[in-house]
């Protein structure tokens, strides 16, 4: 007896929809890390299908199993650029996110190699500290603008630092100096902002927009209603309900003690399907429109509920650990994380299907 994990391709189909009418400009699909594990081989057809044209992942090695999919969209790769694997890129036109005057230099390198324009985007870190190019690099290829010969350049991007807190100062801030830094640049596209940037609005919905989470049902708006599909259900089986009395402990480390008699189930998910032991003692699960308290630590492969008149739960039961009753984003509030590693953390363990939750 196993957890099942149920994904609907259909509802990431309408929740990108719903994202590239509200920015009113192209919008593509971010598919990495598998789709934020929920298996880009069934979602990433999905979003084309529903009209993405352009994907953006991490790595090589995510953007050859993504051209396996689909052989005609553009396929941005956020890593950027090493010279060893320029046969590849030529072989399955992928266009690398430059970072840096090095991957710029080698990647217009091979362009002259190639004989051709190659496709690429630039990445200007506008105060996120992680990629991109940095001032000095800046002032450097706007004196040497050459530098970018043989590039076909598709954008010029950055990356919001607090798209998700709409009155961080730092929004506006970071929007000014990507503007000024676009400026000193050839004339090309831009590509602003993720899911939460597109709820800024204003200035902030222009060029290519890059939804991730929001795809898969994580809220781009915290503290607000959520406004995408659910797109997951986490569930997993009862294997053992018992009566114990008022002051036993349950779980190791005896870390809960029952405050009265309390009908205690097991149930057949631990952190090695992804359900964060950091949700001991916090989290709930859903059955029959109620909930069940998480009593005691989640264990590898066990994890124990307080239900306590719940007469219709039995052994065989099926609990809703997360889904559209027991959402990612208030997971990650008791785990003390966020919705995308709640969704990445799901691993290979539970049973998979896709349609309609």
């Amino acid at each position: 007896m196993t957890p099942k994990l149920r994904i609907d391709p259909d509802a990431a189909a309408a929740n990108w929809q719903f994202l590239a009418s509200l920015h009113g400009a192209p919008t593509a699909a971010v598919v990495k890390a598998d789709a934020y594990g929920l298996g880009a081989a069934r979602l990433a057809p999905a979003l084309y299908a529903a009209g993405a044209r352009d994907f953006f992942v991490a790595s090589l090695s995510e953007a050859l199993a993504l051209r396996r999919q689909l052989p005609d969209a553009t396929i941005a790769v956020l890593h950027g650029f090493a010279p060893r694997a320029g046969a590849e890129y030529l072989a399955h036109d992928l266009h690398p996110v430059l970072g840096t005057l090095a991957e710029i230099g080698a990647f217009t390198a091979l362009a002259r190699d190639s004989g051709r324009r190659l496709a690429a985007l630039l990445h200007i870190d506008t105060g996120m500290n992680r990629l991109g190019l940095e001032p000095a690099e800046l002032d450097r290829l706007e004196r040497e603008p050459e530098r970018l010969a043989g590039l076909d350049l598709r954008a010029v991007m950055t990356h919001l630092a607090h798209a998700e807190d709409p009155a961080h100062p730092d929004n506006a801030a970071q929007l000014a100096r990507f503007e000024a830094a676009r400026r000193r640049l050839p004339a090309a596209p831009v590509s602003l902002v993720n899911s939460s940037g597109i709820f800024l609005g204003g200035a902030f919905r222009q060029g290519l927009a890059r939804p991730g989470a929001a795809l898969y049902g994580v809220n781009p708006t915290p503290g607000r209603p959520n406004p995408m599909r659910p797109v997951l259900r986490l569930t997993a089986p009862v294997l053992q309900i018992r009566e114990v009395p008022a002051g036993a402990t349950v779980g190791y480390n005896g870390t809960w003690t029952a405050p009265r008699p309390t009908r205690v189930a097991t149930v057949a998910a631990g952190y090695a399907d992804g359900y964060h032991r950091g949700l001991s003692n916090r989290a709930e699960a859903a059955f029959d429109g109620a909930r069940l308290p998480l009593i005691g630590r989640v264990s590898m492969d066990l994890t124990t509920f307080d239900a306590t008149g719940l007469a219709g739960l039995e052994p065989g039961s099926e609990v809703e650990l997360i889904g559209p009753a027991v959402p990612p984003d208030e997971v990650a509030l008791w785990a003390g994380t966020n919705g995308y590693e709640v969704l990445t953390s799901l691993g290979s363990r539970a049973l998979r299907s896709y349609g309609p939750l």
